[in-house]
């Protein structure tokens, strides 16, 4: 990411910068992640981490939550996992003789939902009024979430042995779908000497770099950068093309779900932040080219056929993104 002291619309972006570089200082080879990472926290989004153990999915989210103020919580998904481990329930209260409502880990700004696909579909399904909505309704009362709100899930696509595979109705809540690989050989060296060090030097936890006041002020930056009509035709381009393809692509028989309206605003926002990460205040076509594997794909079905002649959502739109150009 580039270190950036103003950017283009006139505001201070050191602390959004500091962050970024805390989060990069202690991960190797991720600086693609904490960018996105850094666009969901400017856009209000939901992220998807998916990646084999050990590719510090976790540690990348405990480290944007040391960075930024407000609370946290981890929810390590189980196939005995209830809705109201999530959500919260209703307690009686003896001392009152009252009923009392217990707010669940969802109440916190910056949720972790470690291996997401290893819970039931009933809680996947109570965090979608929570990221979709902002809000929990338990116990007939609906009760709004903190602001910022914030939901980080990873899964392990290794096992299949008591998972859940998360519907599209869930995939579409998610901003981004990201995806990591295994390490090379000098990231792995890297590693190696980044955890040695760290256990040597005993650190303590260090202070927040963000409050939510600047946060606010930050987002409120991204809405202000400029999309260009000619930028617009292009990101609802790349969208049509997974509907109807295009003279280049045939989609027919390969996609059995196209990307909805909810893919083009969010590969819209995602755009303005990338680009006033970037120190511009109008965003540019590589922006949305950048960004445009990790919000649409997840949102991308192929047909069985498809798959079975080895095509994936991914392999599909490289081939849309090779033939749909900027206007």
């Amino acid at each position: 990411m580039e270190d950036i002291a103003t950017n283009a619309a006139g505001f201070d972006a050191d602390p959004v910068t500091a962050l970024a570089a805390r989060m990069e200082a202690g991960l190797v080879g991720h600086a693609a992640l904490v960018e996105r990472l850094m666009i969901a926290l400017l856009t209000g989004g939901h992220v998807l981490i998916e990646g084999a153990p050990g590719l510090a999915k976790t540690r990348s989210v405990r480290r944007l939550a040391d960075g930024v103020e407000g609370s946290f919580a981890r929810i390590q998904c189980t196939p005995d996992l209830m809705p109201s481990d999530v959500t919260g329930t209703q307690v009686f209260r003896q001392d009152t003789g009252r009923m009392e409502f217990l707010p669940g880990p969802v109440f916190h700004n910056l949720v972790l939902v470690d291996e997401i696909n290893r819970a039931p579909p009933k809680v996947q399904s109570a965090l979608l009024e929570a990221m979709g909505e902002g809000q929990v309704t338990a116990g007939g009362e609906t009760r709004r979430l903190p602001d910022p709100f914030m939901v980080v899930a990873t899964q392990n696509p290794l096992e299949q042995e008591g998972t859940f595979p998360l519907p599209e109705a869930q995939l579409d809540r998610f901003l981004m779908h990201v995806l990591l690989d295994l390490p090379g050989e000098e990231d792995e060296l890297a590693i190696l000497d980044l955890v040695e060090s760290e256990l040597r030097a005993h650190a303590g936890a260090e202070e927040p770099v963000l409050d939510h006041a600047l946060l606010a002020e930050m987002k409120e930056q991204v809405l202000q950068v400029h999309l260009s009509p000619a930028l617009r035709r292009y990101i609802v381009a790349l969208v049509m093309a997974t509907r109807r393809g295009t003279g280049v692509v045939d989609v027919v028989g390969r996609i059995g779900h196209a990307v909805s309206p909810r893919g083009t605003l969010a590969l819209a926002g995602a755009a303005r932040a990338r680009a006033w990460l970037q120190g511009r205040d109008y965003a540019v076509p590589e922006d949305v080219a950048a960004l445009a594997p990790d919000i649409l794909c997840h949102r991308m079905a192929p047909t069985w056929r498809a798959q079975a002649a080895g095509d994936t959502a991914r392999t599909i739109l490289a081939e849309v993104l090779a033939a749909v150009r900027p206007l």
